[in-house]
């Protein structure tokens, strides 16, 4: 039995202050037996991050990471930097990286490859925008992106990967793909990883929800059968509205 997953993406936001009482405020929260919690924060609040929820169940992702481990990139952050400083998760791929920064299906696969050569657990981003969803060709276009970024991994890799279906679309707009848009493409995205590995490991593989999860409308999301959780932006900002997430 899969796990529901509960996790929120601060991006660009909180200040340190802000980051520290959100975290204190979340840790505080009860976490069903059933359901992981991961916060993915900025990489400067990583440190006052950890403290803040220490002892509890809380763990935390950084929101990106380098293709090389270590070298002359200035501003860079390594995974061997994160593996370093105790961090589990690295979210990879996510549609504003790949659309504000440029970063390709083959630049992630070798960030994949880096994160996991340091032990670190990937939530890989996918998902497509409007016009290929009106076009009709979603499924094809997520299957391209698995393919040229995550399916040239061994299927024991696949156990440090959390993938996180993101319809672009729906993305801070405050539209919501439906309850059967997500579970399609959740189902489709299994059946992916099935047909290219095995039904063990696609059984066993966590699809996240990620565009405009709120209380709302995260109990109906959650209940699809192929849909274990959500990747949280905006309400992941605010206490009481993650902590319903995480109650749903």
């Amino acid at each position: 039995m899969r796990k529901k997953i509960a996790a929120g993406n601060w991006k660009m936001n909180k200040t340190q202050s802000e980051a520290i009482e959100l975290a204190g405020a979340i840790a505080d929260v009860v976490i069903p037996d059933n359901t992981m919690v991961i916060l993915g924060v900025p990489a400067v609040f990583i440190s006052d991050v950890q403290t803040a929820v220490e002892g509890s169940a809380v763990q935390i992702a950084a929101q990106n990471c380098h293709q090389e481990l270590s070298g002359a990139y200035t501003g860079e952050i390594s995974a061997s930097m994160l593996q370093s400083m105790g961090v589990e998760f690295v979210i990879l791929g996510h549609s504003e990286r790949r659309e504000y920064f440029g970063e390709s299906d083959e630049l992630l696969a070798k960030k994949t490859n880096t994160a996991l050569s340091q032990g670190l657990k990937v939530i890989f981003c996918c998902g497509e925008a409007l016009p290929v969803r009106e076009a009709g060709k979603h499924i094809d276009f997520v299957k391209n992106q698995l393919e040229k970024g995550l399916f040239h991994l061994g299927a024991d890799d696949l156990d440090s990967i959390i993938i996180a279906y993101e319809p672009i679309w729906a993305i801070g707009t405050g539209v919501t793909a439906s309850d059967e848009q997500a579970q399609e493409m959740h189902e489709a995205i299994r059946s992916m990883i099935e047909a290219k590995y095995d039904i063990e490991t696609a059984a066993k593989m966590h699809i996240l929800y990620g565009g405009s999860v709120k209380p709302s409308n995260a109990t109906e999301l959650f209940a699809q059968p192929d849909v274990d959780g959500g990747l949280v932006g905006g309400a992941s900002l605010k206490a009481s509205d993650f902590a319903a997430i995480i109650k749903a």
